[in-house]
């Protein structure tokens, strides 16, 4: 899937599910939470183990999305 296609089907699921965006918009917020702590010169031990939580969440939910961009694509194909 080339890299215009895969812009198209994440705007049409961010349109039309719900779910999807709901996905999308905490995917965001983990990633903005992640660049503030990375901002920071210092970490205490709890800001560490909160990044590292938020990183495996982030994670989870990007391969959640890309699972729903892969289906809606299947979908497209067939």
């Amino acid at each position: 899937m080339d890299a215009r296609t895969l812009e198209q089907l994440r705007a049409h699921l961010m349109e039309t599910d719900p779910g999807f965006r709901r996905l999308a918009e905490q995917h965001s917020e983990y990633d903005s939470r992640l660049r503030e702590l990375g901002s920071r010169h210092y970490l205490t031990e709890e800001e560490k183990l909160e990044e590292v939580r938020l990183k495996k969440l982030k994670l989870r939910l990007k391969d959640q999305m890309q699972e729903m961009l892969d289906q809606q694509h299947a979908q497209r194909v067939n």
